[in-house]
């Protein structure tokens, strides 16, 4: 993404989990309209090497899904996504309009992997946990794309954010929210508790800021369309 001069100031951000997708277009076009002269270099990387990243000085600032604060480093929770059932076009689980996540559990779950994805796996398996050790693993995945071709081809279920879901319907798959719960993804602002450079402190406030707004358009939202 360079595509200024050299010597423009640089803002190196990093990048950790297929779950932080959702609001990040909107993050970066605010970031790209309001501050042009700041190029900015991204990177995808999994946590551990994004956590490295942070720490050595290899990058100044990640977005990730997991919140644990590292000796050196301070996390933020920026926005949350609401996680749905993402169900295959023909499954019986369609007679739900809100699945319970027990009857989920009767079918094989295609999940997030835990060393790629390592945010998203913590947090679904959270979730899974309160109510069996040993869901059928059909797959591990390390991106959504993935994850929806196999719910699609009918594999199994899978756990994402709703706007995920929604995106690939038509691919032939169904999203449906979970009946009594409402989970949410939370994504996090990771940066290094040392003093940061004003292009690092004006994009926290920047993601805040459209973290408040997608709260905002979310509450505001009717039910997804969920036929």
């Amino acid at each position: 993404m360079s595509t200024h001069a050299p010597g423009a100031s640089r803002l190196r951000l990093a990048i950790s989990d297929a779950g932080v997708q959702p609001p990040l277009a909107h993050l970066l076009a605010h970031q790209r309209s309001e501050e042009p002269d700041v190029e900015l270099s991204l990177s995808e990387a999994i946590l551990g090497r994004q956590i490295e990243g942070l720490l050595t000085g290899l990058y100044d600032v990640g977005l990730a899904t997991s919140g644990e604060e590292r000796s050196g480093l301070t996390a933020e929770p920026i926005w949350r996504e609401p996680l749905a059932l993402a169900v295959p076009a023909r499954s019986p689980l369609l007679a739900y309009t809100h699945v319970p996540l027990p009857e989920a559990l009767r079918y094989p779950m295609v999940l997030w992997d835990p060393t790629a994805c390592a945010g998203i796996h913590r947090q679904v398996d959270r979730i899974l946990h309160d109510v069996t050790d040993a869901p059928i693993v059909a797959e591990r995945v390390a991106s959504s794309a993935l994850m929806m071709t196999l719910v699609a081809a009918g594999y199994g279920t899978g756990l994402a954010p709703a706007t995920q879901i929604v995106a690939y319907r038509p691919l032939g798959v169904v999203m449906r929210p979970l009946a009594g719960l409402s989970p949410q993804l939370i994504t996090y602002l990771l940066r290094p508790k040392a003093e940061a450079s004003d292009s690092v402190s004006r994009f926290a406030r920047r993601a805040m800021r459209v973290g408040s707004m997608r709260m905002g358009d979310l509450d505001g939202e009717s039910s997804p369309d969920s036929h």
